[in-house]
């Protein structure tokens, strides 16, 4: 019945696809779906890297009969221990009850936590290996990227890295797996969309990771989500290395809002207008009551300026503005030009409400404007100018 995917000449794509889903982790949109990568690599033993999500284990029992038959499943290596990828590991273990399970200590705490299981555990170190026949599997530990347990199992024998969530993407690969086989487009931003809510906070663990990286030959990335990466590998560690050293990816500006009535929506227009006649080409504009965060947080790690605006709420901003910042701050978001705006009726707070959190970043702040009621001549002058300016630190 199915087809097993050839990834190299031992290993096999057997992950599924799951476009019901409405959203990951039950907060951020899936809009083109999200897939649970697994592979098998054959040699005198067997080794099965990763599982998938419960909800999809008799696919995958399927998958895993058409690729091993009636030989046995050896080893199963566990390189991230989140649900989406460990939930199968109880029904593997019924069905292969003499496998061996390999992964680093903390792997096995958490395995003990979610499923009880003590026994038959091969705990591995950074740089340890293990014996296939033919191929020697090396583990690499990469530790909150973006959970402590986290690693990589790397092949020297055909230059294969297994790499848990790292390097991974929200959409479905349909049809093939490998980058060579089907139309990339849509990952790339959604690439930078999984980065920046599931793993934008972790900066610095990602560049250790790629350090250490550095000392192996990759040709072939296999990620727990997304693609197989093989002619597109290079681009693919670049954006990580971008993207977890907080660069921005391209000049331009990522304008957030609330607006209630329509008048914050204005002085962001007019803010827009000014940066556009400075020179700047890339201008996005978000209202956060209806664009889903996820989206604006992968914009804000795309562009090299960030302005937040709200109407002054019960004397604070709105909530949804103020979730926003709560996002961008625990990101510990870095290098970004700023600008702050606000509207109220009668005392406005709304600027500086929005300014600490620039600051505590270390943000360039370039200013913030405040407009009462609806917004007048005189005062759009002002927010134009403020694009302006904006635009100059961009450009």
């Amino acid at each position: 019945m199915y087809s097993p995917i050839k990834i190299t000449e031992t290993t096999h794509y057997i992950g599924v696809n799951d476009r019901r889903k409405p959203l990951f982790e039950n907060q951020i949109p899936l809009p083109y779906g999200v897939s649970y990568n697994s592979y098998i690599v054959e040699d005198e033993r067997t080794a099965l890297i990763d599982t998938v999500d419960v909800c999809y284990f008799d696919v995958f029992l399927r998958k895993i009969d058409a690729v091993l038959g009636n030989r046995p499943l050896d080893y199963l290596i566990i390189n991230h221990m989140e649900p989406d990828h460990s939930g199968s590991i109880r029904l593997i273990r019924e069905r292969y009850p003499d496998i061996q399970i390999v992964g680093n200590a903390k792997t096995f705490d958490m395995i003990r936590g979610y499923f009880g299981i003590t026994d038959n555990l091969l705990e591995v170190k950074d740089g340890d290996t293990l014996s296939l026949g033919r191929q020697t599997l090396q583990f690499i530990l990469t530790p909150m990227v973006h959970w402590p347990e986290t690693m990589m199992t790397y092949n020297p024998f055909d230059g294969t890295l297994f790499s848990g969530d790292a390097f991974g993407s929200f959409g479905t690969p349909d049809g093939g797996i490998l980058d060579s086989s089907i139309n990339t487009d849509r990952f790339w931003s959604e690439m930078r969309r999984y980065y920046a809510n599931i793993v934008g906070k972790y900066g610095v663990p990602v560049q250790s990771a790629l350090n250490k990286l550095k000392s192996v030959k990759i040709n072939t990335i296999c990620s727990t989500h997304g693609a197989v990466w093989v002619e597109q590998k290079e681009k693919v560690i670049d954006l990580y290395d971008k993207l977890s050293r907080y660069e921005p990816l391209e000049q331009g500006a990522v304008i957030a809002y609330g607006s209630m009535y329509g008048h914050t929506e204005e002085m962001a227009e007019a803010i827009a207008e000014g940066i556009s006649a400075g020179g700047v080409k890339n201008v996005v504009l978000y209202d956060v009551s209806k664009t889903d965060s996820s989206f604006i947080l992968s914009d804000i790690f795309k562009y090299s300026a960030v302005v937040i605006g709200s109407p002054t709420y019960m004397n604070e901003i709105m909530p949804a503005v103020e979730t926003l910042l709560h996002k961008i701050e625990i990101r510990g978001i870095k290098n970004r030009i700023f600008a702050a705006f606000g509207s109220c009726t009668w005392a406005g707070v709304a600027p500086k409400r929005i300014l600490p959190v620039a600051e505590n970043l270390k943000w360039n702040i370039i200013g913030a404007v405040e407009e009462k009621q609806a917004l007048k001549a005189e005062k759009y002058a002002e927010f134009f100018e403020l694009g302006q300016n904006i635009a100059k630190q961009i450009s």
